[in-house]
């Protein structure tokens, strides 16, 4: 019979263990050593056994866990420990023979059961040591969300953040201590936030209203969402190459030469676990891509500085690479080397040259060639004409 796991890894409420489930309040009872927030662990009563408080930075507790084997150790965690919380952590650095774990009822349940919330409709985020600039891609008039926050300063904070990007006609419910003697909800409006005082654990939700812009759900954002110097893909053309690409979840895209990053931004706004690594040999564009990744919500884009093909190698091999600037034979010769076989690459052109070498291309290595002719109407004296763009020529197809 196989031994059983030596860490129990145990959601525990505001409620302390009065709430727990029988299986869980046996295995903490067995337990040789608690571990736990210093909060957790002032939910007991009548313990005999030590108590070890989880230390700060969170990876030293891990370091700490480990020194226990040999031991029955019970890790008390909020709630449901794999939503937001501590479980998936642990488990990656123990084996799985290492650990149980017994789920305790979630934070965003308790929220919702309270609100009268359907729990599948809610955008839930956990934002404890993340900003707050997760919640933009999921702002738009009418959601409902439940947000964890880091403490109780944070409300106000984000009030803030809704009042700034045009939201501030929001109401907000506030939660601390849920599901605890300690339990407070408080019902205000954005601008009514700074009235009022939050007390650490809170959760907040959201009931999303005002008239500030909603990102929409299709690729092709509007130009103006994202700062430039004037070098980017336009919106036209980056829809046209985020079809052409064809992000599908988990995967990843190199996008050398990124401007102000909107390919590599809109690639991550397509699914939360889309990856992406922006390239780009210069400094001041380098600091557009960083905050234009910021004021959209993906801060998960990593950002390289540096010349392509130069700085390719040691990076994770992509699923997807868009060249949108700088494409040349050392380039793809460079790409043909290190690529897995089967990867996407998207590359654009504006010069001729380009457009040789992409038609090139073509032919020795097949795949789609496109020719992007657009126009739109300005001013023409008292009437109007068709400006046309600059012709866009792009090659699809994997090297």
């Amino acid at each position: 019979m196989a031994e059983a796991p030596w860490i129990t890894i145990i959601g525990l409420g505001e409620d302390g263990p009065d709430g727990l489930s029988g299986a869980s309040r046996k295995a903490l009872e067995a337990a040789e050593v608690i571990m736990g927030s210093k909060r957790h662990l002032s939910l007991l009563s009548d313990v005999r056994v030590p108590q070890i408080a989880w230390p700060v930075p969170f990876a030293d507790g891990i370091a700490r866990l480990k020194t226990l084997k040999g031991q029955r150790v019970a890790v008390l965690a909020s709630g449901d420990p794999f939503w937001f919380g501590a479980g998936s952590v642990i488990a990656r650095h123990f084996a799985p023979s290492d650990w149980r774990a017994f789920p305790g009822r979630s934070t965003f349940s308790l929220a919702a059961s309270r609100l009268g919330w359907a729990l599948e409709k809610v955008v839930c985020l956990g934002l404890h040591a993340l900003p707050l600039t997760q919640l933009r891609p999921h702002l738009a008039a009418g959601r409902q969300m439940l947000v964890l926050l880091r403490n109780g300063e944070a409300v106000q904070e984000l009030a803030d953040y809704l009042e700034q990007q045009g939201f501030g006609q929001s109401t907000l419910t506030a939660f601390e201590a849920l599901g605890g003697l300690r339990e407070k909800v408080t019902r205000l409006r954005v601008q009514d936030a700074d009235q009022h005082s939050f007390a650490h654990p809170v959760c907040v939700a959201v009931e999303v209203a005002g008239i500030g812009p909603a990102l929409p759900c299709a690729s092709g954002l509007e130009d103006r969402l994202f700062e430039s110097d004037g070098v980017m893909t336009k919106r036209p053309v980056r829809a046209i190459t985020l079809s052409s690409l064809a992000p599908k979840p988990g995967e990843l895209l190199w996008d050398i030469g990124a401007g102000s990053g909107s390919v590599a931004i809109e690639w991550l706004l397509s699914h939360p676990a889309c990856r992406a690594i922006a390239i780009e040999p210069r400094a001041d564009r380098v600091a557009l891509i960083k905050s234009n990744a910021q004021n959209l919500g993906a801060d998960r884009l990593e950002v390289v500085v540096g010349q392509a093909p130069d700085v390719l190698a040691g990076l994770a091999v992509p699923d997807a690479v868009f060249i949108g600037g700088g494409v040349s034979e050392e380039m793809i010769g460079a790409l043909s080397a290190c690529l897995s076989a089967g990867t996407r690459v998207v590359a654009n052109a504006v010069t001729l040259e380009g457009e040789a070498l992409l038609t090139q291309l073509q032919t020795d290595r097949g795949g789609g060639l496109m020719r992007i002719e657009i126009a739109t109407g300005h001013p023409l004296g008292s009437k109007r004409g068709w400006k046309p763009a600059y012709p866009v020529v792009q090659w699809s197809g994997v090297l």
